[in-house]
C-alpha cells in the first residue's frame, strides 16, 4: 500500500482571484509541495538528483475542481504515489478542506531527462534506489 502523506497549507491571498477562490493555477504549486514533501517521507531528494544533472518534468497533468477554496482556509494536501512502471512516475493528489472534504484531486505524471539535452533515463537504472521503494509504494 502506498505511503499517502498529508501536507498543509497556507492559503495566501495573492493566491486568490477576483472571484474569491485559489486560482487554478496554484493547485499545480500546491501538488508539487505535497510531491517533494512525499519524496522526502521516502527518503530521497529531488535536489540530489539534479546534482546528477537530472531532472524530473511533468509529462502530463490532470486536475479535477470540485469545491471552491478561500483565502484563510486552513487546507492540505494528501500526496502518494499511484503508478509507476520504471520509467513513469505518476504522483495523486487531494487538498482537503477545511471541512474534510476533497476539494480538487489531481494527478501529475513525471519522467527523468538529462537536464542538458532533456534525453529521457529510466529511473530504474539512473537510480535504483528510487526504483525500488517505488516498486514497493505501488504493489498491491
Amino acid at each position: 500500500m502506498a505511503d499517502k502523506i498529508q501536507t498543509p497549507i497556507d492559503v495566501r491571498y495573492q493566491e486568490t482571484d477576483q472571484m474569491g477562490v485559489v486560482y487554478h493555477a496554484n493547485y499545480l504549486v500546491w501538488f508539487e509541495i505535497g510531491r517533494t514533501h512525499l519524496i522526502k517521507h521516502l527518503g530521497f531528494d529531488y535536489a540530489e538528483m539534479e546534482k546528477r544533472g537530472i531532472v524530473s518534468p511533468v509529462v502530463n497533468a490532470h486536475i479535477s475542481f470540485k469545491k471552491p477554496i478561500r483565502y484563510g482556509e486552513n487546507v492540505h494536501v494528501e500526496t502518494w504515489l499511484k503508478a509507476y512502471d520504471g520509467i513513469r512516475s505518476v504522483y495523486a493528489y487531494d487538498i482537503i478542506n477545511k471541512d474534510g472534504e476533497v476539494a480538487v484531486s489531481g494527478e501529475t505524471e513525471h519522467v527523468i531527462v538529462k537536464k542538458d539535452s532533456f534525453r529521457p533515463l529510466s529511473l530504474r537504472k539512473a537510480f535504483p534506489e528510487w526504483h525500488h521503494t517505488y516498486s514497493m509504494q505501488v504493489k498491491e
